[in-house]
């Protein structure tokens, strides 16, 4: 490629300015890829922590997933949706986990999976779309435009590969000010016809005294393709099946385009083979459940539990899986009472899920009164923000105060190693 055909091409791009995206990153395979990266080759990175984030978008009911079954207010307000006792998975006396999540229940008898209760911020908002930015940025009461995972990024001058999404699009989670992680297709790098690997390398080799857009335009390309020959690495680990070339099956609303267990074959792929990803961002959609819940609801927690404890006990393996936590939320939980079509509408308050060999497994916080409302809603009882803190000071090893606006500094006890 010629140096006057590259400079155009890199000009054309649109990339004017700080923490600008390269456009056409998208039709090349990967959805976003912002500039600035650094290489970070030092250090053993099986020896890092990591944390998969797992987003189920619509609003999961928290209060038929983490049951209260010993509560009469519980069978009063959704009478038609509500599970009976003896049908629920028992933690303890009053609270039990839905009957079609088995595996999360072999995982908390083993110590392996804690329930955070009541988790929500101020001020809910019952938008999906402001109360999902809000959970990704960890930013409740100021918009801003970076997610607490993007600001972590720009602090450790990370490189792309630090925090990974093999969601369609890049998650506002992973947008730092100068960093942000990079969007994989988890079908790999896509060229369109006449595009070869070797011609986006030459737009990625730098060249002197070049514009500072261009130099970062370039480095944009570079990046994406160092992110893919990482994610290429991968392969498939020995012994298991192909699960992510043969699991592609329909999204259920807002999330991955492909299922959850084949994001997470990725990802396990990723962490046994050294791939440096500190964070990893995967998805299930399809939790908006106003009419007809329940056989829709139960069919989406069969796939969470199935997916989920699948890749965890295949991280209790290896040494390097040992050390992967996963964290389960939603960007808000639904009504205490049912609505007239035996659904729930867009509520506040819920369970976060916590699971992996480091996690001390057990209840965390004080499950929402069912007495006592919030205009049928339940009362946040913790603040995401000191979840949060407890996972950038545990698992990513950083300070919490540098990232987290307005963590009041009380860490979780849900990793006894620390």
């Amino acid at each position: 490629m010629d140096a006057l055909t590259r400079r155009r091409f890199l000009i054309a791009s649109g990339v004017a300015g700080g923490g600008a995206l390269a456009a056409g990153a998208g039709v090349l395979g990967l959805a976003e890829l912002l500039k600035l990266a650094t290489r970070d080759d030092s250090g053993d990175h099986r020896k890092r922590n990591k944390l998969v984030l797992v987003t189920l978008y619509g609003g999961n009911d928290g209060l038929n997933t983490v049951i209260p079954y010993a509560d009469s207010a519980y069978y009063s307000a959704r009478p038609e949706l509500a599970y009976a006792p003896e049908s629920v998975l028992r933690l303890d006396d009053a609270l039990g986990l839905n009957p079609r999540l088995p595996g999360f229940k072999r995982l908390w008898d083993a110590k392996r999976l804690a329930v955070v209760l009541g988790v929500g911020y101020p001020r809910p908002d019952r938008s999906h779309f402001r109360s999902m930015d809000i959970w990704q940025t960890g930013s409740p009461l100021t918009p801003v435009h970076t997610g607490w995972i993007g600001r972590w990024l720009d602090g450790t001058k990370a490189p792309p590969e630090s925090a990974v999404s093999f969601e369609p699009v890049l998650p506002p989670l992973l947008a730092g000010e100068s960093r942000s992680g990079a969007c994989v297709s988890i079908g790999g790098l896509t060229l369109p016809d006449g595009i070869s690997t070797e011609m986006v390398a030459a737009l990625g080799r730098p060249e002197q005294d070049e514009p500072l857009a261009q130099a970062r335009a370039a480095t944009s390309y570079a990046d994406m393709l160092q992110v893919e020959r990482l994610v290429r690495q991968a392969g498939p680990a020995e012994g298991t099946a192909d699960d992510a070339d043969h699991l592609e099956l329909p999204a259920t609303g807002t999330g991955g385009a492909v299922s959850l267990a084949a994001q997470l074959s990725l990802v396990a792929r990723c962490v046994e083979a050294g791939v440096p990803t500190q964070v990893y961002s995967v998805s299930l959609g399809g939790f908006d459940t106003h009419a007809q819940e329940r056989v829709g609801h139960e069919s989406l927690l069969k796939q969470l539990d199935q997916a989920l404890t699948g890749f965890v006990d295949r991280m209790t393996t290896t040494e390097t899986g040992r050390r992967v936590t996963v964290v389960v939320y939603s960007e808000f939980g639904r009504r205490v009472r049912a609505n007239a079509s035996d659904g729930t509408d867009h509520g506040t308050a819920g369970p976060v899920l916590v699971m992996g060999s480091r996690v001390a497994g057990g209840m965390y916080g004080e499950q929402p009164s069912l007495g006592d409302l919030d205009d049928g809603d339940l009362k946040a009882t913790m603040d995401f923000r000191q979840l949060y803190g407890t996972l950038v000071e545990s698992v990513l090893r950083a300070d919490p105060a540098r990232y987290i606006d307005g963590y009041q500094g009380v860490r979780l006890p849900i990793f006894p190693d620390d």
